[in-house]
């Protein structure tokens, strides 16, 4: 069958280009928008951190050490959509008219390896972010009065800002997952075909 193509393609070879060209799209969206709405509520989150700060007031939990974890996490879903896009790229190799520049079976399935690694290791750090964000915030709702009475100590407020970063991080994950499950599809693509 030549099709559009001008050249015959096996059909097993056609099957895992188109599914590496549209998990590679899905997956590169999903992660550039979660993750720019992410970085939004990260850097709100941040620039409220130090103004907040620099008048004397409460700390948000964006000061503990989850932050950090969180901002790998955040970092990690950036290299993610870069290799999503390098799904893309793969597809069209995959459809060389010359067989002998198509890449190995082998080339994909460390593709989708590589994929695979990068995201689950943005969940592990995104992951240890968020608890260490939440432990944060559980920690200033444990230490407040329990009564309808005023806060007297304004570091134990729970602020909006940092409801934001946990929003970010369930951000982050919700990337990190995107990439996870693209990795897994194409697993299946490349085991089906085998």
């Amino acid at each position: 069958m030549t099709g559009e193509l001008g050249y015959s393609l096996p059909p097993a070879v056609r099957r895992i280009a188109n599914n590496f060209r549209l998990v590679g799209w899905l997956s590169f969206w999903v992660q550039i928008v979660s993750g720019v709405i992410a970085t939004l509520l990260f850097v709100t989150s941040l620039l409220g951190l130090q103004s907040v700060t620099n008048r004397g007031g409460a700390e948000n939990a964006a000061a503990g050490g989850g932050f950090l974890l969180a901002a790998l996490g955040l970092a990690a879903v950036y290299v993610g959509a870069f290799w999503a896009f390098q799904y893309t790229r793969f597809s069209r190799r995959l459809k060389s008219s010359n067989p002998d520049l198509r890449p190995k079976p082998k080339n994909a399935a460390k593709m989708v390896t590589t994929g695979l690694g990068i995201s689950v290791l943005g969940m592990f750090f995104g992951l240890l972010g968020a608890g260490g964000v939440v432990g944060a915030l559980m920690l200033k709702v444990i230490a407040q009065p329990q009564a309808n009475v005023a806060v007297t100590n304004p570091t134990l407020a729970v602020e909006p800002l940092d409801v934001f970063l946990v929003q970010a991080t369930i951000n982050t994950l919700i990337s990190h997952f995107a990439g996870v499950v693209g990795s897994l599809w194409l697993s299946r693509t490349i085991n089906k075909q085998s």
